[in-house]
């Protein structure tokens, strides 16, 4: 299938899935009550200073990988190192919290059933998706989305980095900013802004799970608005379990998007006649020199950007 039509295809789905999803909430809801069943969330046993300290565990451990290989420390390095820091700085936040009395529930780390929890992000997402990337696409226009790991896809498919990318994005990534943003950071400030009755650390966590994404384009503001779902779902479940569910879902879409996006085009390259090939985002625009012998020929090449070529993926934000 054209990888254009496909990309339509889906668009027109999540579209439709969001409209459905939006029209089934409002008919279901009823008068007076919230979307979703409220939980208790059980009051946290953390401070302000330790949810310092845990942003300095993530600073530091985050130091460490980007200080941990050659300059400049390729791709496939960073993500590495990048996860495992992740991985270890969520363990260390954990064990910190846990020493402090915090119970798995004051966590967030607890779940009703796993299935009632993918239900609830399943339609969470239907409901969100088809908006946040319409906005996503809109700030693209202003300012380009920028990310190395779409850089790093347009030449590493291979089984590994594709694993690396999908462990990183999909598995890590929502584990470890779930917990902080919305377990540590909401939950503190759910304990000291009650009078806000929630909506004010909400607003406050959501923002700042934004701006740790700014210096990728205008993607910091979508993903503000996605916080704040997830940080609402927190809210009412007393779990981040559903959140950690619909943040996978939304990077799992949209690596997929930029898989599509930044699919390798096939070359040809005409030795006779000098010719012009796609190839990425670039122009390699090929020319032959006039040989004085066979043994003489050679060829030269010229990458030229295109300034008309997308070298980013407005579809993909992952968060």
């Amino acid at each position: 299938m054209n990888t254009d039509i496909l990309l339509v295809s889906l668009a027109v789905a999540a579209v439709t899935a969001s409209f459905a999803m939006a029209v089934r909430v409002l008919a279901m809801r009823e008068p007076g009550q919230p979307l979703v069943a409220a939980q208790p969330w059980e009051p946290v046993a953390w401070d302000g200073p330790d949810v310092g300290a845990l942003f300095l565990v993530q600073v530091m451990f985050a130091l460490v990988a980007a200080n941990s290989g050659p300059k400049p420390m390729p791709v496939l390095h960073q993500l590495s190192a990048g996860t495992a820091s992740t991985v270890a700085a969520t363990f260390v936040g954990v064990w910190i919290l846990r020493s402090r009395g915090a119970s798995w529930r004051s966590l967030g780390l607890v779940t009703r059933s796993f299935g009632s929890d993918a239900k609830l992000a399943l339609a969470a997402l239907a409901l969100v998706l088809a908006p946040l990337l319409t906005l996503s696409s809109g700030l693209d226009q202003l300012v380009p989305y920028r990310h190395p790991i779409i850089d790093f896809l347009r030449t590493h498919r291979d089984p590994l980095s594709l694993a690396l990318v999908f462990v990183s994005a999909v598995v890590v990534a929502p584990i470890a900013e779930e917990f902080f943003f919305r377990g540590v950071l909401q939950g503190w400030l759910q304990k000291r802004l009650p009078e806000l009755g929630g909506l004010g650390a909400i607003a406050i966590a959501s923002l700042a799970f934004g701006l740790a994404h700014v210096g990728q384009g205008l993607a910091w503001i979508p993903l503000v608005f996605f916080g704040m779902a997830v940080g609402y779902l927190a809210k009412q479940t007393g779990s981040i379990v559903p959140g950690i569910f619909v943040h996978s879902l939304f990077n799992a879409v949209s690596v997929v998007l930029v898989l599509l996006q930044t699919h390798e085009t096939p070359v040809k390259i005409d030795l006779a006649g000098g010719a012009c090939f796609r190839h990425n985002s670039a122009m390699l625009q090929c020319h032959v020199a006039e040989p004085r012998s066979a043994s003489q020929e050679r060829l030269h090449c010229r990458v030229h950007s295109l300034s008309s070529a997308k070298t980013e993926s407005p579809m993909g934000r992952c968060g």
